[in-house]
């Protein structure tokens, strides 16, 4: 299993208009193949720092669903709400 989680920072402003990108697309993302579960979190210090958490099947579903038209939709419109670059990164479970 992969995690991957990415930490956005939006402009205070754009929040609601990145809320509302997510929620439209958030059970979409969910049902893509490979993909075990999303979650988003919001920072206790900053409400304007979000990250998604999401599980996925292994690098290669993670991999198809970015370059799928979904991701083609949802990830230059949340981009363009950002205040700085986002920080991604992937990891497993070390057992």
């Amino acid at each position: 299993m992969l995690i991957r989680i990415v930490r956005m920072t939006f402009e205070p402003e754009n929040v609601p208009a990145f809320l509302a990108i997510f929620r439209a697309s958030e059970d979409r993302i969910r049902q893509q193949p490979g993909c075990q579960s999303m979650e988003l979190w919001q920072d206790l210090q900053n409400p304007a720092i979000y990250c998604t958490h999401s599980r996925w099947d292994d690098e290669a579903a993670l991999n198809t669903y970015r370059k799928s038209v979904l991701f083609g939709e949802v990830w230059p419109a949340t981009k363009r709400l950002f205040a700085a670059s986002a920080v991604a990164f992937s990891s497993v479970t070390v057992q």
